[in-house]
């Protein structure tokens, strides 16, 4: 079938290796079509059209043989679409990219233009873990610098599909009762929040890659063969823009769609360079660092993400630096809340030290930072935060987003008890941690917001 399908489009005089990538992936997109009606292929496994196993080897008993079905017919609802490219038509309404926003963009991110996305990044897209599942609303998150990008999308899609409006919150189940639309209408709406409130409620821009090439190579300039080809759709009503994300949602959450790098120019161009540069200050002129050959994203960032303005700073207000230049910090109490532990956020320096706009958020959802890799911690009960009873004794749910992790992990968070009070020791040990070792890492971040509380990990042990 692939000879066959390749026989019938004419090859290129030339192709780079992009390009042929993006052939390699379409043709295995349909080897995974035509393995539903078991023509032509080897694959053991039958796949949805996201790339996942079925759904019916999904709902078995985890051995990975699926229950028993009818020889040649799927459930109702089950056959596959035909899948749509990540690239877009070149016919596209949208105003192709100028090497002038191209340049600004690389300026922003790298602050030079000598420098181009790694492997990792290309890579990286917003795909959910199994629908109807403990984690049908966690992203699956890769290593390295998008990482810390999915998991500030996915503290927004928590709070998302808790507290959607003020006053109206989702039973938390509603978290694993998730169809694989229903990811895709969460995915869309977030995505655009956050795009929104990056362009101060006024604007949304949204970055799609096309077919054709609209920046030459220049000295000036590193081409990627993937910021050329962008396509710019500008939007002033909030709900068109959530409307084509949600249309073009396979541009996001594709393989080989390349959806965080989208996301990411999307948010600044959303933000604009005006704005951006108004946002940060002497200590932050762009907004990713080098890191081991790759790069990592600076806190102005995921401030960016997290209140719609790219603060370089995690305390309240602004304050004035060593050399008295000004240092701006987080302007007005966020949606969604940041925590953060790891070496020199112990110390006296007031500047590392998370204000109460991020500690204490509009909803109990934080963004954790533990020693340099995120994760999202969150309750299910609105009042923890407007209500002093409510943070008597209360629950937490964290996500690491580690592969392995198959249910959030539940925490106990008692704010009047002490250790001795509880296992009658009086070290301070708690769960067998051994001697040297008060508390894991994730139960000093929790204590960043509440002072010596005592957290019981309800019989799982201190895995984080």
């Amino acid at each position: 079938v692939d000879m066959e399908v390749s026989s019938q489009e004419p090859s290129p005089p030339e192709l780079n290796l992009e390009e042929i990538t993006r052939k390699i992936t379409f043709l295995d997109r349909w080897r995974e079509i035509f393995s539903y009606h078991r023509l032509g292929t080897n694959n053991a496994t039958p796949q949805d059209h996201e790339g996942y196993p079925a759904a019916a080897d999904q709902a078995g008993d985890g051995t990975g043989t699926p229950p028993p079905r009818e020889q040649g017919r799927w459930p109702s609802g089950s056959l596959p679409s035909i899948p749509r490219p990540s690239v877009i038509s070149s016919a596209s309404a949208g105003s192709p990219i100028s090497r002038a926003v191209a340049t600004k963009l690389q300026q922003s991110l790298f602050g030079n233009t000598a420098h181009v996305f790694s492997h990792d990044w290309k890579r990286a897209h917003f795909q959910f873990r199994s629908p109807f599942s403990d984690l049908a609303f966690a992203l699956e998150v890769e290593k390295g610098g998008p990482r810390s990008i999915q998991m500030a999308v996915q503290a927004a899609i928590v709070k998302y599909l808790l507290f959607p409006r003020k006053g109206e919150d989702r039973h938390p189940h509603s978290l694993c009762d998730l169809s694989r639309q229903q990811q895709e209408q969460a995915l869309a709406a977030v995505l655009t929040d956050i795009l929104w409130a990056s362009g101060a409620a006024q604007k949304a821009v949204v970055c799609l890659v096309t077919e054709d090439t609209y920046v030459a190579g220049a000295t000036d300039y590193s081409r990627d063969d993937f910021t050329e080809r962008l396509q710019l759709f500008e939007f002033s009503e909030k709900e068109a823009a959530e409307k084509f994300i949600r249309d073009h949602s396979q541009c996001f959450r594709g393989e080989g769609s390349c959806g965080v790098l989208l996301f990411l120019f999307s948010l600044i161009l959303s933000r604009t360079f005006e704005r951006l540069q108004k946002d940060l200050d002497a200590t932050t002129s762009h907004l990713l660092q080098p890191s081991a050959g790759g790069f990592l994203c600076r806190q102005a960032l995921l401030n960016l993400i997290l209140t719609g303005r790219a603060s370089p700073h995690v305390f309240n207000g602004c304050e004035q630096g060593k050399a008295q230049e000004p240092l701006h910090g987080v302007l007005a109490r966020s949606e969604v809340g940041y925590l953060q532990w790891g070496e020199g956020t112990s110390t006296g320096d007031r500047s590392s030290q998370v204000g109460s706009m991020l500690k204490t958020p509009a909803c109990p959802v934080w963004l954790c930072n533990i020693s340099g890799k995120c994760s999202v911690l969150f309750c299910t009960n609105r009042q923890l935060l407007s209500d002093w009873k409510a943070e008597r004794v209360f629950h937490l749910l964290f996500y690491s987003g580690q592969p392995l992790q198959k249910r959030p992990l539940h925490l106990t968070v008692d704010t009047h008890s002490h250790p001795w009070e509880r296992d009658g020791r009086g070290d301070g040990r708690e769960d067998g941690l051994s001697p040297g070792r008060r508390f894991s890492p994730l139960e000093m971040v929790i204590r960043t917001k509440w002072r010596e509380a005592t957290i019981s990990w309800n019989k799982t042990g201190p895995l984080f």
